[in-house]
């Protein structure tokens, strides 16, 4: 397979198309891990939103106080490896009629990648906790988080 890119050489290019191979080695297997642990959890507010009665793309949408494509991309589990960024966080918590199982699933999210289980450095972490809206979370949660205390 060719791929014109300006400026990569063919070992650099070699390197990107093989970053999956990355899984047989010590430290790539663990953020490998971390990774896929992020994915099975934000999977998990698709389960939250059904067993709330909101089975179609639309309705979860429409809970979420997302559009469309963004709630489709982030219930599949594959949204950015990154994961849900601070503002989508806080979208969807501002969302009035979001179901408490689903808010309780992404506040366990915010929880864990503050907490670093999701393989994010701490200077990472510090700034998607500072963008998060405290009018979301009591006071004691919002400064656990922004201690990015290990979760028990």
């Amino acid at each position: 397979m060719t791929i014109d890119t300006p400026g990569k050489s063919p070992d650099t290019l070699m390197m990107i198309t093989d970053a999956p191979s990355l899984q047989g080695c010590g430290a790539g297997d663990a953020l490998v891990k971390k990774k896929d642990r992020q994915s099975r959890k934000i999977r998990q507010f698709r389960g939250a939103l059904v067993e709330a009665g909101f089975v179609t793309i639309d309705a979860q949408s429409k809970v979420l106080g997302l559009a469309r494509s963004t709630t489709w991309a982030i219930l599949k589990g594959k949204y950015k490896s990154s994961g849900l960024s601070a503002t989508i966080v806080n979208r969807i918590l501002k969302a009035p009629q979001l179901p408490s199982v689903v808010r309780a699933r992404v506040i366990e999210y915010v929880e864990e990648k503050a907490a670093g289980l999701y393989g994010h450095n701490k200077a990472q972490r510090l700034r998607f906790a500072s963008r998060l809206s405290s009018k979301h979370f009591g006071d004691a949660q919002l400064e656990k988080i922004m201690r990015l205390e290990p979760v028990a």
